[in-house]
């Protein structure tokens, strides 16, 4: 009996190891998906903003799967006054950016993604700092699709897109885990 109970101790630790790489793996692919009539919203993100800061920007991907055009207006969320929507391109050597005063278009059968140094979601006057791991409230205002809520995953300062999973050449802390990664 004390022999099957220590194998079993193993077993069961190999088990454990395996979903928690599982998980690990495909976390990234779990992000919310928010379907709002035609349109489907997935990978909204923000970054960490320092202590102070009055703006912080807000990045997803937005599939129209109908055969009508949409357009993104704003929005509201309750950590900043204004939710826009935004434009940042490069003239001349110079970056600029822009309100999109009359919204984002989304054609029908395409994907628009908003990420930085393009189309993005501004937050403007914030009332308190996003940390890294927060979920931010936002409600996203369309055209034809209405209000639609959904919640910004909050990365690092200086992170450039959604994914927790370590690309190549990446840092690494303790046991060859990506920073962020906790067990």
């Amino acid at each position: 009996m004390q022999i099957e109970r220590l194998a079993f101790i193993p077993i069961t630790r190999a088990i454990a190891c395996a979903i928690m790489l599982v998980y690990f793996i495909v976390a990234p692919a779990l992000a919310e998906e928010v379907k709002a009539g035609d349109l489907v919203i997935t990978q909204a993100w923000s970054r960490a903003t320092p202590g102070g800061a009055k703006v912080a920007g807000g990045y997803l991907t937005i599939e129209n799967k109908g055969s009508t055009p949409d357009r993104l207006m704003g929005g509201s969320a309750d950590v900043a006054d204004k939710v826009q929507v935004h434009e940042m391109t490069m003239n001349n050597g110079v970056m600029t950016m822009r309100l999109l005063d009359q919204g984002l278009m989304i054609e029908p059968g395409k994907t628009v993604k908003l990420a930085p140094s393009g189309y993005h979601l501004m937050l403007l006057d914030l009332k308190s700092p996003l940390k890294r791991g927060d979920k931010v409230p936002v409600t996203l205002e369309f055209e034809r699709a209405g209000k639609v809520k959904l919640s910004l995953d909050v990365q690092g300062v200086g992170a450039q897109g959604p994914t927790t999973a370590p690309s190549s050449g990446s840092k690494k802390d303790m046991k060859g885990m990506s920073p962020g990664m906790k067990m």
